[in-house]
C-alpha cells in the first residue's frame, strides 16, 4: 500500500516535467520543419485538443457503470493512475504523424505560389484518403485491445482508438484545415511564402506541385 502511494506521489511530481517537454518538443520541431512559429503553435495547441478530448471519452466510460456490460469490465469509479500519462505520449507521437503529413501536402503548394485557401483544399483533398485510411488500420489495431480482460489494456485501447478518431476526423480534417485557411499567409510566419501565380488550385503529381 505504501510503495503505491509512492509510486502515485512520485508520478504526479514528475508529470508536468514530461508534459512540458513533450510540448516543447512538439513546438520546437513543427516550427523548425515548417520555418513557422504559427505551426508549431498550431500543433500543440490541436495535439492537447486531441488528448483533452480522448481523456474526456474515457472518464465517460470507465469511471461511470453504464458500459460495464458492453465492454465487460467493473468500474472501480476512476482512471488507473499511469494511464493519462502512458495515452499522453502516445497520443502527440501518432497526432504528430497526422499533422506532418497533411501540413506537408498544403504546404507544398504553398510553396509553389497558391493562396493558402487554395493550398489547403488541394492538399486536404490529397492527403484525406491517406490519413483515413491509416485510422481505420489503427483503431482497428486498439479496439482489439478492449476485448482482453485486463483493464489496463481496455483503458489504453479505448482511449488510443478514441484520440485516433476524433484526431483524423475532426482535428486533421476540419479544424486545422479552417484555422490554416483563417489565418492565411499569417499561417507561414515568420517565413514568407512564394507570391500567388494565379487563381487556380494547385495541380500535384507524385513528388508535388506542379504548374497547370
Amino acid at each position: 500500500m505504501a510503495r503505491s502511494i509512492d509510486y502515485v506521489e512520485h508520478q504526479g511530481g514528475r508529470t508536468p516535467y514530461v508534459i512540458l517537454f513533450v510540448l516543447a518538443v512538439t513546438f520546437v520541431m513543427m516550427s523548425i520543419a515548417f520555418r513557422s512559429v504559427v505551426i508549431g503553435l498550431i500543433g500543440v495547441g490541436l495535439n492537447v485538443l486531441s488528448a483533452a478530448a480522448a481523456f474526456g471519452a474515457l472518464v465517460i466510460v470507465f469511471q461511470g457503470t453504464w458500459a460495464q456490460d458492453l465492454l465487460g469490465f467493473t468500474s472501480g469509479g476512476f482512471i488507473t493512475s499511469r494511464i493519462p500519462l502512458i495515452l499522453f505520449v502516445i497520443l502527440f507521437g501518432l497526432s504528430m504523424d497526422y499533422q506532418v503529413f497533411v501540413v506537408s501536402r498544403i504546404r507544398e503548394g504553398v510553396l509553389a505560389g497558391w493562396p493558402t485557401r487554395q493550398a489547403v483544399a488541394e492538399g486536404i483533398t490529397r492527403s484525406a484518403g491517406v490519413v483515413t485510411s491509416a485510422a481505420v488500420v489503427m483503431v482497428s489495431v486498439f479496439v482489439s485491445f478492449m476485448f482482453v480482460s485486463l483493464l489496463e489494456l481496455k483503458q489504453i485501447g479505448f482511449g488510443l482508438a478514441a484520440a485516433v478518431i476524433l484526431d483524423a476526423v475532426m482535428i486533421r480534417i476540419l479544424i486545422l484545415p479552417s484555422v490554416l485557411t483563417l489565418l492565411g499567409p499569417r499561417s507561414w510566419w515568420p517565413s514568407r511564402p512564394a507570391a500567388t501565380a494565379s487563381a487556380r488550385p494547385p495541380v500535384f503529381d507524385e513528388v508535388g506541385p506542379r504548374a497547370s
